[in-house]
């Protein structure tokens, strides 16, 4: 008949002789009888059939075999707090899983420090993080498949959900030098651009066009924020880009901002509010919250 499988007080018994340096160091570490640790640790032996210390001399050695299982051993153990963990904290309301969609437009540093945080309080609710365009960021929360959305504010404004503002994102209009509008080292007027395809941030398959801020008889419609950066710095077009997304493109010259004027002078800089958003009646556990909160701070900071 074989041995039963080991169980996690014996793994944990293992663990604290080895750490501690002796049985009795190990017991004091776990708050329990001296006796009880040599106990665990000898039934862990037998259900493995090898010894896992050499018990000759003063402190207690791992045998060849014992150094070879322990990796293993910890490994176990630590997964099995892991899961204690994950456990306690959904019985206590947390989130089995936190489910982020995030505008490509949205400032990933800004995402990943809030991440990172709000992890650390809440390590069993893994984070799942959708990247999506517009309303099809929208369209995740509010089908339910994401708990929050870091989208445009303008988004489903009659929807019912919550929002909070965040921050606004200055678009810049932008040509790669080689592309005409690039070479012109002065102001661009309207009539200029017309003649020029513009690249435009469009919502993916079966969606409908949005003409805002459309400025060129011509448009090329790219559902992908990366995509359309790089065609523009091949000089396939001109169109606006998130100024934190290509502040190294134009210091390094990679691109170049199109200044336009019209008749009331030079035209500002579009600028897109972002917040974050859920529905009313599926509001954020203690791991969103938690995230929201961290990233209301990270937002605030860069006002």
């Amino acid at each position: 008949m074989a041995a039963p499988p080991p169980n996690f007080d014996q793994l944990e018994a293992m663990l604290a002789v080895v750490d501690a340096g002796g049985f009795s160091a190990a017991a004091r570490k776990l708050g329990r009888a001296q006796s009880a640790v040599t106990y665990a640790v000898r039934s862990l032996e037998e259900r493995l059939g090898v010894a896992l210390f050499d018990r000759s001399s003063y402190r207690p050695r791992l045998t060849t075999e014992g150094r070879a299982l322990l990796p293993r051993a910890r490994i176990i153990c630590e997964e099995t707090q892991a899961l204690r963990r994950q456990a306690e904290a959904i019985v206590a309301g947390a989130e089995p899983e936190l489910t982020l969609v995030v505008d490509a437009m949205f400032p990933m540093d800004l995402l990943v420090e809030a991440l990172r945080l709000a992890s650390a309080r809440f390590p069993a609710s893994a984070p799942r993080v959708f990247v999506e365009t517009m309303d099809a960021a929208l369209a995740l929360v509010l089908d339910g498949t994401c708990a929050i959305g870091l989208i445009l504010d303008a988004m489903g404004a009659a929807e019912p959900i919550e929002r909070q503002r965040l921050i606004d994102i200055e678009i810049v209009p932008v040509a790669a030098p080689s592309h005409p509008l690039g070479r012109i080292a002065g102001p661009v007027r309207p009539e200029d651009l017309r003649r020029h395809a513009q690249l435009v941030l469009s919502e993916g398959a079966g969606a409908g066009d949005d003409d805002h801020g459309v400025l060129s008889a011509q448009t090329w419609r790219i559902a992908d924020l990366g995509a359309k950066r790089a065609m523009l710095e091949a000089g396939l077009g001109w169109g606006g880009l998130p100024r934190h997304l290509i502040t190294q493109d134009l210091s390094s010259g990679r691109l170049r901002r199109v200044e336009i004027v019209d008749e009331a002078g030079p035209r500002p800089d579009a600028r897109l509010p972002m917040c974050s958003a859920w529905r009313r009646d599926l509001p954020p556990g203690p791991a969103g919250r938690e995230f929201l909160a961290r990233l209301l701070e990270l937002a605030a900071a860069q006002v």
